[in-house]
């Protein structure tokens, strides 16, 4: 009897260690510990990636800017088509002036060459 007296009582004892076992490692200040090793561990990579998103939001920030001023540039030609075409229309309207005096000088020319070759002189056709 006193064998299970004592086994009682050895396994009262060994499930309040164990009791007590438990709740100090599971005590507040633990799980503060373990939170603590986990922030220290992850910490730097997350600090990285976060350098390395920042790096990239410079890249696309650029990459946006260069886009949407090829966009306006773009549109600023779009509307320039108004003034190539009068910018042609002007070209045209030169060519054919040019066309013209080029012509009414090469009669002019022709005129006074006649008349030098009748007279066989030298001088200007003033037209009389």
């Amino acid at each position: 009897m006193e064998d299970q007296e004592m086994q009682l009582k050895v396994k009262r004892v060994t499930d309040k260690f164990t009791e007590s076992m438990y709740v100090l490692a599971n005590e507040p200040s633990v799980a503060l510990y373990r939170l603590q090793e986990h922030v220290r561990r992850s910490l730097p990579e997350l600090v990285q990636h976060k350098t390395d998103m920042q790096s990239w939001e410079e890249q696309s920030q650029g990459a946006i800017y260069t886009v949407e001023y090829a966009c306006s540039a773009v549109k600023s030609m779009a509307n320039s088509s108004f003034y190539f075409k009068s910018i042609e229309g002007l070209l045209h309207q030169a060519i054919t002036l040019k066309d013209h005096i080029s012509a009414a000088q090469g009669r002019r020319k022709r005129a006074v060459d006649t008349t030098v070759s009748k007279d066989g002189g030298e001088r200007p056709n003033t037209g009389v």
